[in-house]
Order: structure tokens, then sequence, then C-alpha cells
């Protein structure tokens, strides 16, 4: 496989990047670095198989000399996490429906198959039963910014399925439910590595609401894992697939086993959401996938423990930093 991994510098990317070279593929990184770092990619870039591509989506002319000489492309690039959303919800927009488009414009021209990661947060506030793929989306109001992902990566979804059914592009749609684990990074918003660095700090654990909110929290190995099993599924193709863990936690539960297996004195707090998110912040209770199409399609289910991605997590914000490789190992354009 030569494979272009767009967002390959940020969290999922970054492993997905490790195990496509693990698995003998040549790989080309595209990524901003918006929110993504080179840190991510100290392992990846010592590899002779590994290039990187400092450039954007948005920037046709990177972008299709990107992908060049690629046969699949993965496209993960996106503004990520609640805050980052939150102070630039218009270069969400143009990122997640633009870049998308220009992304499946370039792989068509080039023959590439494709993976397009959506997430969860598509559903929008469906706290109801376990998500199906067909299930109808509930949004709340249009003057809510926190609704931007939901519906920018949902016209990423149409354009990809257009492009599916109307020009036979073998392309699949991957909606991924809180994936979590090591490189994840805490400033984004995300509650495992915030939790963790509080814990580690000896600062007080902030559970937003009361902590009865769950969800089901995913390895970000096993998502991986799905990712490659999917864009070489030609049965997959043309549709979204489910990608998560089905067992709910609690967030306050969550915080707990943080503290416990972090062995921090550190206390546990709750804050309102409306004065940690903004006045007009509306919460999802609860989110839980129906993954019975992945495991029809690919055999995939979520398999490693919560407690497991806890400590992978604590081992890392403990690990010293890497040291980045002597050798720029940059694409120009």
């Amino acid at each position: 496989m030569r494979a272009l991994v767009t967002g390959g510098a940020g969290f999922i990317g970054s492993h997905l990047v490790d195990s496509l070279l693990a698995r003998g593929h040549d790989v080309v990184v595209l990524d901003d670095l918006s929110t993504g770092t080179r840190t991510n990619l100290v392992h990846a870039l010592r590899d002779p198989r590994a290039r990187f591509v400092h450039g954007s989506v948005l920037d046709d002319r990177v972008l299709r000399a990107a992908m060049a000489d690629r046969d699949t492309v993965f496209h993960l690039a996106a503004p990520v996490g609640a805050r980052v959303v939150g102070v630039d919800p218009v270069r969400t927009v143009h990122v997640n429906v633009t870049g998308t488009e220009r992304v499946l414009a370039a792989a068509l021209e080039r023959g590439c198959r494709l993976l397009f990661a959506s997430g969860g947060e598509v559903y929008g506030r469906c706290d109801g039963e376990a998500l199906r793929e067909d299930d109808d989306r509930i949004l709340g109001s249009a003057q809510e910014e926190r609704w931007c992902t939901a519906v920018t990566k949902g016209l990423g979804e149409c354009l990809v399925t257009r492009y599916a059914r109307e020009y036979g592009m073998p392309a699949v749609i991957a909606r991924l439910f809180d994936v979590t684990g090591p490189r994840q990074s805490a400033d984004h918003g995300h509650v495992l590595p915030a939790f963790v660095a509080q814990a580690l700090h000896g600062r007080p654990l902030t559970v937003h609401g009361d902590g009865s909110q769950t969800r089901c929290f995913c390895s970000v190995h096993d998502a991986v894992a799905a990712l490659l099993a999917l864009v070489e599924q030609p049965l997959a193709y043309g549709r979204a697939v489910n990608i998560g863990a089905t067992r709910p936690t609690s967030i306050m539960e969550l915080a707990r086993r943080v503290r416990l297996l972090a062995d921090s004195p550190s206390e546990i707090v709750t804050i309102d959401h409306r004065v940690a998110r903004g006045p007009r912040y509306t919460p999802t209770r609860h989110r839980v996938p129906d993954t019975s199409l992945a495991a029809s399609l690919i055999g995939w289910q979520a398999t490693t423990d919560l407690d497991t991605i806890i400590a992978e997590t604590i081992d890392e914000q403990c690990a010293p930093a890497p040291l980045l490789p002597l050798v720029d190992s940059d694409l120009t354009a």
C-alpha cells in the first residue's frame, strides 16, 4: 500500500502511520501542524518509507503533490476538540467541508481508495439506545457553535457518499466514537488526558456537570485496526460504519479510575457545564454506538479495557519527551 494520511501528525493519525509502517507500507503524511505535532511522528520519521509534507488540505497544489504516487488515502485532517472548534468555527467549516471535497476530487483523479474519518458527534444529542448508522440525527440550535463539528462532518459524509455512489469511488466512512489513549492532547478539551494531567500534578480533577453523563472509551489501537481493515473491505465502500467501544463509563467513574491508577491524592470537583463551556452549551448525556455492522463487515470489536487505556496514557505522560530526528525529512512543495 502507498498511503497518504492527512492529519497524520495528530493523535489518531500518528498511530495509524505507525501501524502502516509496521505492516510494511509506504506512507506520506500531510499535516499543517495546527493541532498535530512532529513529536507524534518521532519514530515514524526515522523510517525511510515515511515522508512528511507540511501543508493543508485546502492547498490544492500541495495536496496533489502529496497524493501524486499514492493508491490509498486516509483522510483524518480536521480541527479536533471542543476548545479548538470553539475558538475558530469558520476554519472548521473550511477544513471539514471544502478540504474534504478537495481531497475527494484529488483521490478520484488519482484513482485512490479512500477512508474518511467522521465521528459519533454527527448523531448530535441522541441520548437513547445504541446508535446505528441509519439512525436519525438530533441537533440543537444552529446558533450553538458546539454543533459545528456535527454539521460539517455530516456534510463531509454526504460528499463521500456522493463520490462513492455517483463516481464509483471506493470510499468508506468511519464514525469514530470517543477514541482515546496516548498522544491525545489535554489542551484540546479531551477528558482522559486532562484527568491524567491533573492527577499526575496533584491538581483537582474537574468533572463537568454532575459526572453521571457516560461515554464509551475506545483504545486508539483498536480504532486504528478498524481503519486498516475497513479501507480494504469492498463491502464497506459507500457506507458509514460505527467504530467504538460499547461499554458505557460515567465521567465521574472515569475520574475515580484515573485517580486510583495514578495513585494521586487529587480531589474530584464538579463544574457546571455552562461555566465550563458557555451559557448556551447543551450536554449530550449518553452516547453508545451499535458496532454490529463493523463486526459483520470486518469482524471487529473493541477489546482493550478502560484500565489499560488509562495506564497507557499515564505512562506516556510520565515518560520524557522524545527527541525529534536530526535529519529533516519534510517534503517541500
